[in-house]
């Protein structure tokens, strides 16, 4: 997450209890539980809300499909080079080229190779 240890929450906790004093400490816990209390209670009734708006598909929708943590990136490049190396190698028709009066190459279309005996 964001690297918290044990020491460094205890440095916290001592920085705390230093900035606001014994006193204040139970008070000022007894506030964040309140609060936390508060956060929770209206993210309980937004989800209510949004399962009552949506409807019952919402319960149908597979979540654990959808979650993006489940891919791994290896695996994707993986298996889509295992898919590209299982596909047979498209048929290319070799180009038959003839050289002109001025010694350059030039591709002899298809019909042209079957009516000019010199190429």
């Amino acid at each position: 997450m964001i690297g918290l240890t044990a020491d460094k929450l205890v440095l916290v906790a001592l920085l705390v209890g230093f900035l606001f004093g014994p006193q204040r400490l139970p008070q000022l816990a007894a506030q964040l539980g309140a609060l936390v209390r508060t956060l929770r209670g209206h993210a309980d009734a937004a989800a209510q809300r949004v399962r009552a708006e949506l409807g019952p598909e919402l319960d149908e929708i597979e979540w654990r499909r959808l979650d993006p943590r489940q891919y791994d990136p290896r695996q994707i490049v993986r298996t889509a080079l295992a898919e590209t190396a299982a596909e047979p190698a498209p048929a290319v028709e070799p180009v038959r080229m003839r050289r002109r009066s001025d010694g350059r190459l030039e591709p002899v279309e298809a019909d042209a190779v079957h009516a000019d005996p010199a190429v």
